[in-house]
């Protein structure tokens, strides 16, 4: 869960690097809290869409700003994020991106996050 708070805590930072854990840890604590506030809409609100949205909107820049970390991990700009506006490939290609493993060492958007994991 500390992966999905230290993406919240650092709402809009776009420098830096994260690593393929931090990145799909959030992904998938996103992915879990938006099932659970579109059920609460359902059982709530009658299907009205007012928490579940609300929720998108809150995680919308902390998404941008990790994907472009986690972009920034690989060596690319953040703004590859954009390719995902081509249906298919360009998901393709961002998934293949934010799957890719982390550049060993120091690369133009800082050192190596890995350095600073502590088992």
């Amino acid at each position: 869960m500390h992966w999905y708070t230290d993406v919240i805590k650092n709402y809009a930072g776009f420098s830096g690097r994260a690593t393929r854990t931090e990145y799909w840890m959030f992904v998938l604590f996103n992915f879990i809290i938006s099932i659970i506030t579109r059920l609460i809409d359902q059982l709530l609100l009658k299907g009205l869409p007012v928490i579940s949205t609300l929720y998108s909107l809150a995680v919308l820049v902390p998404a941008f700003a990790v994907g472009a970390r986690r972009l920034h991990d690989i060596g690319k700009t953040g703004w590859w994020q954009l390719i995902g506006i081509i249906p298919i490939l360009g998901w393709i290609v961002l998934i293949i991106y934010f799957c890719t493993d982390t550049q060993d060492k120091e690369n133009a958007y800082g050192s190596n996050p890995k350095d600073f994991i502590q088992e």
